[in-house]
């Protein structure tokens, strides 16, 4: 074939860097041509197809394109090309191809490298490229040169062959790596943690539990940790089995109270290791998850509980009351259990969970559906970030005699809620509506309200109930002094029992409230970086019991994530 003839022909298009001789080109009158689907610009131009903006050729070309491809670089200007001279015979139809098509690449040393020598499966791969040009100014009504339109269509024929090779070998490009990435996930595990150390003393004039003006017990200065590491594996690239181990050394109830617990309190004993957490959760169509779990199962799980800056156990609030409403606690225990979740819409959602805090166990008054037990579900809203309101219910249930491992308010507040009808079996219904509102970037507000109603199920306090109250807001102040950092002030009354009744005037039960508590927090997060953070707090407990002087603490956290 005569290459001189073809790449006279492609002077004024200017197709491509690969031509080693392009000619000057003539002066025909510009036409404006609509569309493809013209025949009169359509009949000659054989069909093809697009992978991006690389090349691939035959396995028997001499070079390939598609290696070429990876090493030049589009050329805005023909001065960029240091090789090619104003002097040199070439010069206008490369400034041509620059200046009227944009159809030229170089080197990434800014060289032409006119002289080398081209292959015909390279000029099809130039020409496919100029063609996909052509064809993108025609769609967009750009004026075409009528004389360019004609030299496209006879250099098509000429090389038809090759374009149709050329398509072929993109079309099975395009099929293998549809296949690729159809399969290309393979079974991973991530590995993430934290370290929690924190420096704290408790004091007070008094302790809160036992006989009157006894002085706090077990306020010294200490240091504690709790180690967490997080084994998040998936099998599809949608699902996730979580397996969490867990080693702690924290004491619960210093001065006699629950109000002086940690957000992130736990008390495995010092060097052991335990499993924690273990999930598997999968999707079931777009909108629906299922959650199935071996050990541990709470509503937080599912939900977001709406607490941005006061929740998390690293960067959120350092007293336990502080963190997260009450009603995500009973059943944060290591008992067996399910749950889903159901999206309406992008702000509508829908959860629900099951759980059975000795459902590993086949004794009396434990088992699956025989022992403590809990079933919930929980409606949210959160039509922006950081702002929303929640629904949330939950019933649990308490064997008697079991009141050493559950609690019917989870340990938040004082003890006549953890235990309220003396180790008599009970039923617990609880409701909460809990918000986030974000106000500015600077300042936001959350918070919830909260209110159980707990019966009496077996022995001498059969059909007594209790009325427990609890209530909490925080004000935060994002990027407080730096960005990342968190300012937080939290005020609210932690669960009490404003009433328990005694229908059958059994001596010695344990009594209500008559002092309400109070409850006030102050921290200030200080991030180091993404990874570590200092945060020092303060928080004190009033009346946290009847007739008890306040307990303070005061604490400094270190939190290490990685």
């Amino acid at each position: 074939m005569n290459f001189t003839k073809q790449f006279a022909c492609l002077s004024s298009l200017g197709i491509t860097i690969l031509a080693t001789a392009i000619l000057g080109g003539g002066n025909a009158e510009p036409i404006l041509a609509q569309s493809l689907d013209n025949p009169s610009t359509q009949s000659n131009f054989p069909q093809r197809r697009r992978l991006g903006s690389t090349f691939s050729v035959n396995d028997n070309a001499q070079t390939s394109v598609s290696s070429l491809q990876a090493t030049i670089g589009q050329v805005t200007s023909v001065d960029q090309l240091r090789d090619v001279q104003p002097t040199a015979w070439a010069y206008e139809a490369l400034k041509s191809l620059v200046e009227r098509y944009g159809c030229i690449v170089g080197y990434p040393d800014q060289t032409f490298r006119g002289d080398r020598a081209l292959s015909r499966w390279e000029f099809a791969a130039g020409l496919n490229a100029c063609m996909n040009v052509m064809e993108r100014l025609i769609q967009e009504n750009v004026a075409v040169l009528r004389e360019d339109i004609d030299k496209l269509k006879l250099l098509a024929q000429q090389f038809e062959q090759e374009l149709q090779a050329y398509n072929t070998r993109i079309g099975n490009l395009e099929t293998r790596i549809a296949y690729l990435e159809d399969r290309q996930f393979s079974v991973t595990t991530k590995l993430t943690g934290d370290s929690i150390w924190v420096l704290s003393g408790v004091g007070g004039s008094e302790q809160a539990d036992g006989p009157p003006d006894q002085p706090v017990q077990n306020g010294q200065v200490t240091v504690n940790f709790r180690q967490r590491i997080n084994f998040n594996t998936s099998f599809s690239g949608e699902d996730n089995l979580l397996i969490r181990l867990q080693s702690a050394n924290f004491f619960l109830a210093r001065g006699g109270s629950n109000l002086t617990d940690f957000n992130f309190a736990a008390t495995e004993e010092q060097g052991n290791v335990n499993i924690n957490k273990m999930q598997y959760s999968f999707p079931v169509g777009d909108r629906a998850r299922i959650w199935l779990a071996g050990n541990r199962i709470t509503m937080d799980d599912i939900m977001d509980p709406l607490a941005p800056y006061t929740n998390s156990f690293t960067d959120g609030a350092v007293s336990f009351f502080g963190a997260i409403a009450p009603i995500y606690l009973p059943n944060d225990n290591s008992g067996p259990g399910a749950g889903f979740s159901y999206s309406f819409t992008d702000d509508l959602s829908l959860g629900g969970f099951y759980s059975a805090g000795k459902g590993f166990s086949p004794n009396q008054s434990e088992g699956l559906f025989n022992g403590q037990f809990g079933v919930g579900a929980q409606l949210n809203y959160v039509p922006a970030a950081n702002t929303g309101v929640a629904f949330s219910y939950l019933h649990n249930y308490i064997p008697q005699g079991q009141y050493d491992s559950f609690s019917a308010l989870g340990y938040t507040g004082l003890a006549n809620t953890d235990n309220p009808f003396d180790d008599a079996a009970s039923s617990t219904n609880h409701y909460a509506v809990i918000w986030t509102w974000q106000l500015a970037d600077w300042f936001s507000l959350e918070g919830w309200g909260m209110y159980s109603d707990a019966t009496a199920k077996s022995g001498d306090r059969q059909r007594d109930t209790a009325d427990i109250w609890n209530w909490k807001v925080s004000l935060a102040f994002p990027d407080l002094g730096k960005e990342g950092n968190v300012g937080v002030v939290s005020v609210g009354q932690p669960p009490y029992a404003s009433f328990i009744s005694n229908n059958n005037n059994v001596p010695d039960i344990t009594p209500a409230t008559t002092d309400a508590p109070w409850f006030v927090e102050t921290f200030y997060l200080y991030q180091f970086n993404d990874n570590i953070s200092l945060t020092p707090a303060f928080w004190i407990g009033i009346n946290p019991a009847n007739g008890r002087d306040p307990l303070w603490v005061a604490a400094l956290r270190t939190s290490f994530k990685f």
